[in-house]
């Protein structure tokens, strides 16, 4: 008889997602990563303004090694698109913010300087000791 002709068999998918996620899940068993559950969404500020925002996403974190994996569908967005939304993410980090994002700060009025030490005091104390 004649031989078998072999069927081609494709095993990439398209996209490659999921072998993507396969991928990163390996390393983080290996540092021992645990799932958070409850996050809504994640924002990441960038140096030029824009947003990287992930809306429910699927995040793993280990301590030890202060790793952090965020996985979903990031969405490239500005500031001001995602404002006043993310106020409340803003409080206090002002100084984790990028400079670029930073308010300017105000020049102090001269009349405010505090005047320059003109005099050793400690060198006057140890006369009036005598």
């Amino acid at each position: 008889g004649e031989p078998r002709d072999k069927a081609v068999v494709s095993t990439q998918s398209t996209g490659n997602v999921g072998g993507d996620d396969k991928k990163l899940q390996m390393p983080l068993r290996k540092l021992q990563a645990n799932n958070i559950t409850g996050i809504e969404e994640v924002n990441i500020f960038r140096e030029d303004g824009s947003v990287i925002h992930f809306t429910n996403p699927k995040v793993q974190a280990t301590v030890q090694a202060n790793t952090f994996a965020i996985s979903g569908n990031p969405e490239t967005k500005q500031i001001s698109e995602m404002l006043p939304g993310i106020l409340h993410q803003l409080v206090g980090l002002s100084s984790a913010l990028p400079k670029t994002m930073k308010p300017q700060e105000e020049t102090i009025a001269e009349e405010d300087d505090v005047p320059a030490l003109v005099e050793d005091f400690d060198e006057a104390s140890k006369n009036e000791a005598v």
